[in-house]
């Protein structure tokens, strides 16, 4: 892609964000959310290794947690282009935890293998959105799709041994990530001008 094109991209973009630009804090609050709850899927789950049917079900009410906030912020955000990326990705969470606690003895490895997908097919998608959008701050986009790619294959490579442990501090990074995404977005917006010409 050349310059020109890249910044006339660039200028579509940031002038898309315009109508966000007031409720940035929004997506500060947001990402704050995020990161809490990847350190809480981090934490708990080490502190609590004997003890795998609490871990697994606190790691689903993360997880649903994490889901309803993205929802709620793809939302919030109105019509701009990564609406119905973070709205898949809202209801991808939902959905993983609502599994999670569905049975969490009897099918920690289908849980597992479906973390372990999920996180591969949002991954690469993150990471193809963030190179075709090209929103403010876009590489922090890559490195989240990055983390959560290779969040999926560790997982996968780790079927079934120690899966609560690597879904746990798995689950975790990838909030964690995700989360700081959505606050160096939530700055970028803030630092947009009042006025794109």
């Amino acid at each position: 892609m050349s310059a020109g094109v890249e910044k006339v991209a660039g200028h579509e973009v940031c002038h898309e964000l315009q109508h966000v630009r007031p409720g940035w804090w929004w997506f500060m609050l947001l990402g704050a959310l995020l990161v809490v709850c990847g350190l809480a899927a981090i934490i708990f789950p080490a502190i609590t290794v004997r003890t795998s049917l609490l871990a697994v079900m606190i790691l689903g009410i993360v997880m649903m947690i994490a889901g309803i906030a993205t929802i709620v912020g793809a939302f919030w955000a109105g019509k701009w282009s990564g609406f119905l990326l973070h709205l898949l990705c809202g209801i991808l969470y939902l959905v993983a935890g609502f599994l999670i606690n569905d049975a969490p003895a009897a099918s920690l490895l289908a849980m597992t293998t479906f973390l372990a997908a999920l996180f591969i097919v949002l991954g690469i998608f993150r990471i193809v959105a963030a190179f075709m959008i090209r929103i403010p701050q876009w590489g922090w986009s890559v490195l989240n799709g990055v983390i959560t790619l290779l969040a999926g294959i560790v997982i996968y490579r780790h079927l079934p041994y120690s899966a609560l442990w690597v879904i746990g501090l798995l689950v975790g990074l990838e909030l964690l990530f995700n989360g700081w995404n959505w606050i160096m977005l939530a700055l970028a917006i803030r630092s947009l001008p009042k006025a794109v010409a």
